[in-house]
């Protein structure tokens, strides 16, 4: 699933390509709306909430997307051949005059009153990509549940909205803790704005470096690297489930440098 600073970058590129034009062609291949018909409406705004898109469209009308793990908008020229994947994966099209946006693989295509955004939104904790983020309302809500392993309440967006799997591994290998270490054994003021510094730190760019470094195989301390050499100590990166079927996550920790709870690692790949 993408991060959320790819999420903000996507909505920064279908803003400045949509915003101010008039559609001229809605298609939504989905069962739900494919009879609905936005064409002659201005396209008002394009803002990520979290890992969230809202295209906000002139009558107070939003489409709601969201990526999860395959989903992506493209952007065309009106002549230019669409290379996003085959055509019935496409879910929304949108046509203005200069630009088109393409929909690719989206696992949600909603549309609602842009009134209504609450009803698919509001129950997101404060963005770490907002200019405004709430750190204090953030830590209120990890806090509440201090048993709660720290490596899933990162990834509760109803914590903190727009973290993912790449960045609070590294955040957690940064602060020294397991992800299975509980939320009241953990500095979470430290803990918060280190994410918040490491996602920020990308959200102008498509690469994702935690290490400073955006040379291939240099850009992550351990995220993607089980069964490879620690960067800081040498020893082996080990990676196992974290939380419960379907929604458990990839975890990877280093198990000298990162002090804390953890379970039976998964066996390494075979080289």
């Amino acid at each position: 699933m993408p991060e959320g600073d790819t999420v903000w970058l996507a909505a920064q590129r279908m803003h400045a390509a949509l915003a101010g034009a008039t559609l001229l062609q809605s298609d939504f291949r989905v069962p739900q709306h494919a009879t609905v018909d936005l064409s002659g409406r201005e396209v008002l705004e394009v803002v990520p909430r979290g890992k969230h898109l809202l295209t906000r469209v002139e009558g107070g009308v939003t489409l709601h997307t969201h990526f999860r793990m395959d989903g992506a908008w493209h952007l065309y020229a009106p002549d230019e051949r669409w290379r996003g994947g085959p055509d019935h994966q496409v879910r929304v099209v949108l046509r203005t005059p200069t630009r088109v946006a393409v929909g690719y693989r989206l696992p949600v295509v909603e549309l609602l009153a842009t009134a209504d955004e609450a009803t698919v939104v509001g129950h997101l904790g404060p963005d770490v990509l907002d200019d405004d983020f709430d750190t204090s309302e953030a830590l209120r809500r990890l806090h509440a549940d201090p048993s709660r392993e720290v490596g899933l309440a990162l990834l509760d967006q109803r914590n903190l909205a727009g973290l993912g799997n790449l960045y609070r591994i590294e955040a957690l290998f940064l602060q020294g803790v397991t992800p299975w270490t509980p939320v009241a054994d953990v500095d979470l003021d430290r803990l918060v704005a280190r994410s918040v510094r490491l996602i920020r730190a990308n959200m102008h760019r498509w690469e994702q470096s935690t290490t400073g470094s955006l040379r291939p195989g240099q850009d992550h301390w351990v995220f993607e690297r089980g069964g490879k050499p620690c960067r800081r100590c040498g020893q082996r990166i080990l990676r196992a489930d974290q939380g419960e079927p379907p929604r458990a996550r990839v975890t990877y920790w280093c198990p000298r440098c990162q002090t804390g709870p953890a379970p039976v690692p998964d066996r390494p790949p075979r080289r």
